[in-house]
């Protein structure tokens, strides 16, 4: 039996290649049983006003192609009716953190496999406010890098546009800020440079950089830089590619379901690379919030009782 989805694409993502791919995606998909129709994206906000309509006409399947920013809108808008698709993705953004943290593969038509191969795990999200991410939620100059590098810049060279906006910043990064947080019962005051919260290991391209998170356990993994200067900054961002950033004195590093994170100063929330308000904040996990196509494992890692949806 055929089920409804619905494609959500970025065509300005991948540097394009989804396009170019688009006809032997669908042949795929279809093949596989997915009866798929498409809505192509062309600026902020449609993507969530898509899937939320794609879930009021009752699709089956919501599929994001596209990077992180594309799976934030959609999961936003699939999450704003009382029918909730089954997420699928297709990675072609620049750095695609969520499907690596899913496992997803690289190559677009091996990820429809996935799809097709109807395998479903139950995964968590946050949520910040009334906002959702399914990434990374953060705080600090740093993460401006991510929405301030232009669409058409990480379209032609990929993750090197974070690295030259980065470049750009780089005066600022050691500007340190004072924040209270509260997580889980416990209470501090300290002047850093940037607080992560993340729901997968892999964050702004970098696969160990929550290297505990585990996306459905219920927890959020919180990454504290304490106030130092750029001559420590920098050795931190090389140890951190194979996660020994976690042992380093000017980093705290611990888990929690809830936070509450308040400044003196009008600091933004980033949420997955997008604008997510101002502070203070409220950020906790949302177990079990999603059903996403994930790689089937093998039969000896399987400790939980995931679904296998029949197309």
């Amino acid at each position: 039996m055929y089920r409804r989805a619905r494609l959500i694409y970025n065509p300005t993502a991948g540097r394009e290649m989804f396009v170019r791919q688009l006809p032997r995606i669908l042949e795929r998909l279809e093949r596989a049983g997915l009866e798929t129709s498409c809505h192509a994206t062309r600026e902020p906000g449609q993507a969530t006003i898509a899937a939320r309509q794609a879930s009021e006409r009752g699709f089956d399947v919501v599929i994001a192609a596209g990077g992180d920013g594309t799976v934030h809108e959609v999961v936003t808008g699939i999450s704003q009716g009382p029918h909730r698709p089954i997420l699928g993705v297709l990675p072609c953004g620049t750095t695609n953190d969520f499907a690596r943290g899913m496992g997803l593969p690289r190559d677009l038509l091996r990820a429809c496999d996935v799809i097709g191969d109807g395998f479903v795990r139950t995964v968590d999200a946050g949520r910040v406010g009334d906002r959702l991410f399914v990434n990374v939620a953060a705080v600090g100059d740093v993460t401006a890098v991510t929405y301030e590098a232009p669409s058409r810049l990480k379209t032609l060279v990929g993750p090197l546009a974070y690295y030259l906006k980065g470049l750009e910043k780089i005066g600022s990064l050691s500007r340190s800020f004072p924040v209270r947080i509260e997580a889980d019962g416990r209470q501090w005051e300290e002047d850093i440079l940037l607080m992560m919260v993340a729901n997968t290991r892999s964050v702004g391209g970098f696969e160990q950089l929550a290297p505990k998170a585990d996306l459905n356990d219920g927890k959020l993994d919180v990454i504290v830089v304490r106030k130092t200067g750029i001559a420590d900054l920098i050795p931190l961002v090389r140890i951190a590619r194979k996660g020994g950033h976690i042992y380093d004195p000017s980093v705290v590093y611990f888990q929690a379901r809830y936070l509450y994170v308040e400044s003196d100063e009008p600091l933004r929330w980033n949420l997955d690379g997008e604008l997510g308000g101002i502070l203070p904040g409220i950020c906790e996990a949302l177990p079990g919030h999603l059903r996403v196509f994930c790689p089937r494992p093998a039969v000896k890692d399987r400790t939980e009782p995931d679904e296998t949806v029949l197309v």
